[in-house]
């Protein structure tokens, strides 16, 4: 094999057509570069550390993302799954009418749902101890209606929940408070009945007749769900709601429908959506998943560099066997091709490698981290401290692209020096003391 090809011209033979880019001669000397022998050990070493950071760093970089996103998504669906994508309070007025209010907002275009309810806190008391915890009272209806509470019962259920006097309460409140259904749960409010003694703690024992498990912690150990009326008696709110929660279909949205539930509602109302509610949580989710991307980028830029390393070794111990390329009719072109595939192959094989790797890792986090659990005897995700019961990992195909572009970019940025460098390469000065 040779780096030029001979033609017939006329009478004569006359060479020298240089080889077409990117041809066989290039590839093999390419991989002849790629394979180890043993006196070039220390350079293959080298390649094989620069193969392993790229995958590495991609793999990493897909995985953290991964579990960013589907930390958002998961506590992101939780939050808006039982507070609702917008929130309609009175003003000036009480809120008395809330039946017809709700009405007229599930006539609005894209509100699933309009659901009125009674909230406030107190404590709940039971054989294992006592716990603070947010009150809600709604209709059985629409409790139905809520898919994180009605498709999550663990034990119990709702049938008959406005008749009766039974309320429904997490699983974690649940656990703490030592609660199975039947058992009785003590709910305590500082806002009690009014005596010439001055206000009264209400004290009242309700049975539990059911227990949801959402599988966000903060939730499960926090919220009460009552019927709307008895809600009313407990709190003496009379015929009053404190407000309503409209579910929309598409959450994002919301922001152009401000307007619309205003006019929808048809009374003074204050009209709140969810990124108002939420704003510095998911901002700070935000700027933690783009400065993790920022950092886990630089393990990918220091494997590239690696190769930069990598290459100009090899060109300093090829020296003799470019010359001898170039003297047989190689050209610079096709020099520099030869490395640049050389480099390029460790950047593209150690990108699809790390590729594969997020990828068996995001489908198998859950495991993953219940064996390292079980293997070192720790708990590696407390629920109590980040809000879920599992670890999640969402992978977006176009955040994954980016990361891919960006490996294959600096991986090929970073053969471009070394190669240009063998390229320039004067035969005659390689070959002068040969």
């Amino acid at each position: 094999m040779t780096a030029t090809d001979t033609v017939d011209v006329g009478q004569g033979r006359k060479a020298a057509q240089p080889t077409r880019a990117f041809s066989t001669f290039e590839w093999m000397i390419a991989g002849r570069y790629l394979r180890s022998r043993r006196k070039e050990t220390f350079i293959s070493v080298i390649a094989g550390f620069s193969f392993a950071g790229i995958m590495l760093g991609v793999a990493t970089l897909i995985i953290v993302m991964a579990v960013m996103n589907g930390f958002r998504s998961e506590l992101l669906g939780k939050i808006l799954g039982i507070n609702g994508h917008m929130l309609v309070q009175p003003i000036d007025l009480p809120l008395n009418d809330y039946d017809a209010v709700s009405a007229r907002l599930e006539g609005v275009p894209d509100v699933v749902a309009a659901i009125p309810f009674i909230e406030g806190q107190a404590l709940v008391s039971g054989p294992a101890g006592n716990l603070g915890a947010l009150v809600r009272g709604v209709y059985e209806s629409d409790l139905r209606r809520i898919p994180l509470i009605a498709n999550n019962m663990r034990s119990g259920t709702i049938d008959g929940f406005d008749a009766g006097e039974g309320v429904a309460i997490g699983s974690r409140m649940a656990q703490q408070l030592g609660l199975v259904v039947g058992d009785n749960v003590t709910i305590i409010s500082p806002r009690g009945s009014v005596t010439p003694m001055g206000v009264t703690p209400r004290v009242k024992a309700y049975p539990v007749s059911a227990i949801f498990e959402i599988g966000m912690s903060e939730y499960d150990s926090t919220f009460l769900f009552m019927p709307l009326e008895e809600a009313q008696a407990y709190f003496n709110m009379g015929d009053k709601a404190t407000g309503i929660e409209i579910y929309v279909v598409d959450p994002d949205n919301v922001g152009v429908m401000t307007n619309a539930i205003e006019e929808g509602a048809n009374r003074p109302a204050f009209v709140t959506d969810w990124r108002q509610r939420n704003v510095t949580f998911f901002s700070a989710l935000e700027v933690e998943r783009n400065v993790m991307f920022i950092i886990l980028t630089l393990i990918v830029l220091v494997a590239a560099l690696n190769i930069i390393s990598g290459l100009i070794m090899l060109v300093k111990d090829k020296g003799r066997d470019i010359a001898i390329l170039r003297t047989m009719g190689a050209t610079r072109g096709s020099i520099m091709r030869i490395f640049l595939i050389t480099g390029a192959s460790i950047g593209c094989v150690g990108t699809l490698a790390g590729f594969f790797l997020g990828l068996i890792v995001c489908l198998n986090i859950e495991s993953i981290r219940q064996f390292v659990s079980w293997l070192t005897s720790t708990q590696l995700f407390d629920p109590t401290l980040y809000f879920l019961s599992k670890l999640p990992a969402e992978i977006d195909s176009g955040e994954t692209m980016t990361v891919l572009l960006m490996a294959l970019a600096l991986s090929l940025l970073a053969t471009l020096y070394p190669a240009w460098r063998a390229a320039r390469l004067d035969p005659v000065e390689a070959l002068r003391y040969e």
